[in-house]
């Protein structure tokens, strides 16, 4: 076939053949069709342009399909994936979550902008739920935003609450985002489990902040909640059935991955467990209720798993005809140093943000770039390429949250807009998110110039 073309075209093409990929994936992704296709369909035609130009063997293409097995079978990560998926999918279904904003409600009733807060903290409780930005954002959009309505809070300032605390479950452990962070970027389980976690709590910090300055300062746009005193025994006897032992449940999960009790797969196992005993004890518990959750299990893990295999034949294809060394060739050109490849990087995937979810990104992304990331020289300031790595993860996982976040083709304000009342429409949604963004970015840089805010804990705990 080669014999057809020029031989200064067939140069070009073998030169350039990884950006022609890399160019089709950029044009597809707007074509409408499922992004798991589109990577699988890519990867396989430059597989075949790759072979015809003499740059791709017949071994390396049948090794494909080994490849497409290997990326799901052969990791130890990805059966917790499934289990948490159902773990947080019961929480929601059984009546849980509404349990707990209403409890947090009753516990946080004096504080200015109560409701605000407790939806806040009702995102980080449900960080198991939290799979793909959709779900978490309609899960918290369904559950508190028709309550901040009719508590008569500003439809912005909620709206822009509801947004923000969607999106703090899916960088808070034991979001699913974060084993395939640590997966992809060689960073043992409980460090990425623990590095996230002092960030997170200054971005709570600073939402909660926010919330009771604006109680404070326009307490129309969040009015107090009338709801009666209790006396403190039944108040504890409510919060102890209503929040701790949720709360547990994650605790446990978290605990016995980051001590090195269980291994993820079984923590999982045990949080999947602990769901349906959670459903019991709130009497929600019902066949058509577990049949639903399982069929959506089912039907979210699947369409995690086809974008995983996807994305394994189209970074194995662009590897293969040298995409990984074209890439670093031309970024190595640019003359750039480490701060600025690190922040070149991290704009791309923050773009990337407006089009497709964290697991598209990661899986793309991550194998092309980490290469260059190895290379990266960032002086004395770690220890151990791990460290490294375990930094950088929490920088990305925060990059992708506030680009779902950023107006106007923030994922999650799509997402939150399908789930609003009519009332709340885009205009609204964009003027009350503008404050969480800008936190989003402080802590972000806060996080890049003093990386011992994801590295500190980890190190307490395992060194």
């Amino acid at each position: 076939m080669t014999e057809l073309l020029p031989e200064t075209l067939i140069y070009w093409l073998q030169d350039w053949l990884p950006l022609l990929m890399a160019g089709s994936l950029a044009v597809l992704l707007f074509s409408g069709y499922p992004v798991a296709l589109v990577l699988s369909l890519i990867g396989l035609a430059f597989a075949g342009i790759g072979m015809a130009l003499d740059l791709l063997s017949v071994l390396e293409i049948t090794n494909i399909t080994a490849r497409m097995y290997g990326s799901v079978g052969e990791s130890l990560l990805y059966p917790s994936v499934p289990m948490l998926i159902f773990m947080g999918l019961m929480m929601e279904r059984s009546g849980v979550a509404r349990e707990l904003l209403v409890c947090l409600q009753v516990v946080l009733r004096r504080v200015p902008g109560s409701l605000a807060i407790a939806v806040a903290f009702l995102g980080i409780i449900l960080a198991p739920s939290a799979g793909l930005i959709g779900a978490s954002v309609a899960t918290i959009a369904l559950i508190a935003l028709p309550t901040m309505l009719d508590r008569g809070y500003d439809p912005a300032f909620a709206a822009g609450a509801v947004a923000g605390a969607g999106t703090l479950g899916i960088i808070f452990p034991p979001a699913i985002m974060l084993f395939f962070l640590a997966d992809l970027l060689g960073v043992r389980m409980g460090t990425m489990f623990l590095a996230p976690v002092l960030p997170v709590a200054v971005l709570l910090g600073l939402y909660v902040l926010y919330f009771l300055a604006r109680g404070v300062l326009t307490p129309r746009a969040a009015p107090s909640l009338d709801i009666p005193d209790m006396p403190w025994s039944s108040l504890l006897a409510y919060v102890a059935r209503s929040l701790a032992l949720p709360v547990a449940l994650i605790a446990l999960v978290l605990g016995s991955i980051v001590a090195g009790i269980a291994t993820p797969t079984q923590s999982s196992a045990v949080g999947a467990a602990g769901s349906v005993l959670l459903t019991v004890a709130n009497r929600s518990l019902s066949r058509t209720m577990l049949r639903e959750v399982l069929e959506r299990t089912v039907s979210v893990t699947a369409m995690v798993f086809f974008v995983v295999i996807g994305a394994s034949v189209f970074s194995y294809t662009f590897r293969s005809i040298g995409g990984d060394d074209l890439i670093v060739d031309l970024l190595g050109a640019t003359g750039l140093g480490a701060w600025w490849m690190l922040s070149m990087i991290l704009a791309v995937i923050f773009l990337l943000g407006f089009i497709i979810d964290w697991i598209e990104i990661a899986l793309i992304t991550l194998p092309i770039f980490y290469p260059i990331l190895e290379s990266l020289d960032f002086g004395d300031r770690f220890e151990t390429p791990e460290q490294t790595f375990a930094w950088i993860a929490v920088m990305i996982a925060i990059n992708l949250q506030t680009s779902f976040l950023t107006p106007p083709f923030g994922f999650a304000l799509f997402f939150l807009k399908g789930s609003a009342p009519p009332k709340v429409d885009m205009g609204t949604i964009y003027r009350g998110i503008v404050p969480f963004v800008l936190i989003q970015v402080a802590v972000l840089g806060l996080v890049m110039a003093f990386p011992a805010l994801a590295l500190w804990l980890p190190g307490a705990v395992f060194d």
